[in-house]
């Protein structure tokens, strides 16, 4: 494994000053979570940072995954308030659903990006293409870990989506929401056989279908 994907490895501002430097202004990272689990919704983010920020706790950010639960909550009202814009899109499960994974992630990210409150002039994005929108982009594999403002987009994505599933386990008591997130833990696998699948769960996981009662 090379150095630029270690476990440690520290996202940069090159894309984003690199894109400076062509005249774009408005650079927004965007990332989605909640691919993998068997309920809740989709979550993406597009996050504008200013191109000069002189912010201390910068050096702190990483890919969302490879971060404590702690140090998200730590982060998320930091980059909120520092950002230029934050933009938030939800696909909820009936959708995916309906659509497929990979159409309701582009319809996540499509989404975040509309609900910016300054039109951003250029997309970094975490391995998609968003060919729905008519603005110049780059995808960029391992995005939330190269790219500074996708890594951003990372993190406001993961602690906007665990605390829906934290109000989702009030809504939907018995399955530990709150704590596994949807994820297909060996808990969640317990109650979900025993409960039967709830209206958050995904049908297009066969092992959620089989549970519908």
């Amino acid at each position: 494994m090379g150095p630029r994907h270690r476990a440690d490895c520290k996202p940069s501002f090159a894309e984003e000053k690199r894109l400076e430097e062509q005249g774009y202004r408005f650079i927004a990272g965007i990332d989605e979570v909640g691919r993998g689990p068997l309920a809740g919704p989709l979550v993406a983010a597009a996050v504008i940072l200013p191109l000069k920020p002189d912010i201390p706790w910068l050096g702190l950010v990483r890919d969302s995954k490879q971060l404590t639960p702690e140090r998200r909550g730590f982060l998320f009202p930091l980059i909120s308030e520092a950002a230029i814009g934050i933009g938030i899109g939800i696909v909820p499960p009936e959708a995916i659903d309906s659509h497929g994974m990979s159409r309701a992630t582009r319809m996540a990210m499509c989404s975040a990006v509309e609900r910016l409150p300054c039109p951003p002039d250029f997309l970094l994005i975490d391995h998609v293409r968003l060919t729905e929108l008519d603005l110049p982009q780059k995808s960029i594999t391992k995005g939330d870990s190269l790219c500074l403002s996708i890594a951003c987009a990372s993190i406001v994505a993961k602690v906007t989506r665990d605390r829906i599933m934290v109000s989702l386990d009030a809504e939907y008591p018995g399955y530990g929401f709150a704590s596994h997130k949807g994820y297909a833990t060996r808990e969640h696998l317990l109650n979900l056989k025993q409960l039967g699948a709830c209206p958050i769960h995904r049908r297009c996981f066969a092992i959620v279908s089989e549970c519908v009662r």
